[in-house]
């Protein structure tokens, strides 16, 4: 696992340049999920069904709040040859030592796809919420809510919203644009 920890403070003139960019159309939204390890250290970020038209890199954005409220980051950019896997260090790594964030739960996903001269085409952006030890999972703006049957043991869940319909099989429940992920991979009945 190879990880990153940055603190972002202005992001080379992305906002000025995601208020120009067009929306990307439903059809051509990726899926974007964000995988809890069970240690609730990393985030896998898995990028899937890449289909907007003329991207050929894109840059994320992962940005977390801490107990204390600083924001801390991981940004990274990747040239698009299929989905895009990255596990992302909630914390920071310096020759080979871990120091990791302790109460990360809540942040937000930002992608942002480039053509081949890398001029911004598209971004998307999302919120997310990450919890453990409670039956009462919900959307960091409280808008979608879900009430585990039980208090998984040692299970961290993400709730965020994909940008399209994940497979059924990689998610706890996908239901009003809102998925929720589980470190551990398993289904998890609720309502």
């Amino acid at each position: 696992m190879v990880g990153a920890f940055f603190l972002i403070r202005n992001s080379k003139n992305a906002g000025s340049e995601d208020e120009t960019v067009k929306e990307i159309p439903v059809e051509q939204r990726p899926i974007v999920s964000l995988i809890p390890s069970g240690d609730g250290h990393w985030l896998k970020l898995k990028i899937e069904q890449i289909k907007v038209e003329g991207a050929v890199s894109l840059d994320y954005e992962l940005l977390y709040t801490l107990p204390d409220g600083r924001v801390q980051g991981v940004p990274g950019t990747v040239k698009i040859e299929g989905d895009v896997i990255r596990d992302l260090l909630l914390g920071s790594e310096s020759s080979g030592k871990f120091r990791y964030d302790e109460g990360v739960e809540s942040g937000s996903m930002t992608v942002r796809f480039r053509n081949l001269k890398g001029k911004l085409i598209g971004r998307l952006s999302t919120k997310f919420r990450m919890q453990t030890g409670t039956k009462e999972l919900s959307s960091e703006d409280g808008t979608f809510k879900y009430t585990l049957d039980s208090i998984p043991k040692g299970v961290y869940f993400v709730t965020m919203m994909p940008f399209n319909e994940p497979n059924p099989s990689t998610v706890v429940i996908y239901q009003n644009g809102y998925a929720i992920f589980a470190s551990d991979g398993k289904p998890h009945s609720g309502k």
